[in-house]
């Protein structure tokens, strides 16, 4: 098996992204780009983490299908390590379809019916001894995807196999950001969440990324990140709340910005920065991926 860095968990899938300069509206038939793009939570974050020269492995579910195959020889190509992927013959690939505009995200809709259904086969690595066991659980750093099951999330939360991890924790799409309440439990968890997720987590509406980051420590969150697409970012660990704005730039896409995110404050913490340093190093990274100038 090869050796990684960081352990990623979550839905590795294929991105069909629609993008158009034009304003969309319901009903709406515009000219644009449509590429087709590795992607998921857990897949944008490994991907980011190899810009910052850190090796990735990923616990997901890859069909044993044509996109499957070409997936996992993507991720291999890309320095993602594969080895503990769990593969069947009976469910398909997951995807992912999004159409973005200048203002941001349209429309999407995620399959991830795949990666639900095996629950929690993925992680049979970390109990096999092949990345830990009850008896040696993983001690590193886990990033963790919101497209898990509410059951699997508080699993994870109750399991010893994570007992001494990190974990760091994204929600999949707004739609599911409320499954991330299974992990207050759990004494090593951050969560990154944008504001409308913050909202939904605490079912409330906050104004802005420090009231949101006070609201979720509130509610038994110990640490979080919140971000608000152009506007600021907070940083809360316990009742201290750090605040920052991100560089302004012209969109040019957005999904996949909030993993991006995620992945750099990691890399920044890595290396040592301080909580002000990571979170600015964060949104400078996000800012530049939003705008194009980094590698998808």
């Amino acid at each position: 098996m090869k050796s990684f860095d960081i352990l990623c968990i979550g839905s590795v899938l294929w991105d069909i992204i629609g993008h158009t300069q034009r304003d969309m509206h319901y009903g709406a038939d515009m000219p644009g780009l449509i590429r087709r793009i590795p992607g998921g939570v857990a897949m944008n974050i490994a991907m980011t983490f190899r810009r910052f020269d850190i090796t990735p492995a990923i616990l997901t579910h890859i069909g044993t299908d044509r996109e499957g195959d070409e997936l996992l020889t993507t991720c291999s190509d890309l320095g993602i390590v594969t080895d503990y992927v769990y593969r069947t013959q009976d469910l398909a690939t997951d995807s992912y379809m999004a159409i973005e505009d200048p203002n941001g995200l349209v429309a999407a809709i995620a399959d991830a019916h795949s990666l639900e259904r095996t629950g929690n086969a993925i992680l049979a690595p970390l109990a096999n001894g092949e990345i830990g066991s009850a008896d040696a659980p993983f001690e590193g750093i886990i990033a963790l995807d919101g497209n898990l099951t509410t059951e699997l999330l508080s699993e994870i939360a109750a399991s010893l196999l994570f007992a001494r991890s990190d974990l760091r924790v994204a929600p999949a799409s707004p739609g599911k950001a409320e499954r991330l309440k299974a992990l207050y439990r759990h004494p090593n968890v951050t969560l990154y969440v944008n504001l409308e997720e913050a909202g939904l987590i605490c079912d409330t509406t906050f104004g802005n990324s420090a009231e949101a980051a006070a609201g979720l420590i509130a509610h038994g969150a110990g640490r979080v990140l919140v971000t608000d697409g152009p506007r600021s970012a907070s940083e809360a660990t316990g009742p201290d709340v750090l605040t920052a704005t991100p560089p302004s730039v012209k969109s040019q896409r957005v999904t996949g910005a909030g993993d991006t995110f995620l992945a750099a404050h990691v890399a920044a913490e890595r290396e040592g920065a301080s909580r002000s340093d990571a979170l600015n190093f964060a949104l400078h990274a996000a800012a530049k991926y939003v705008s194009g100038e980094s590698p998808q």
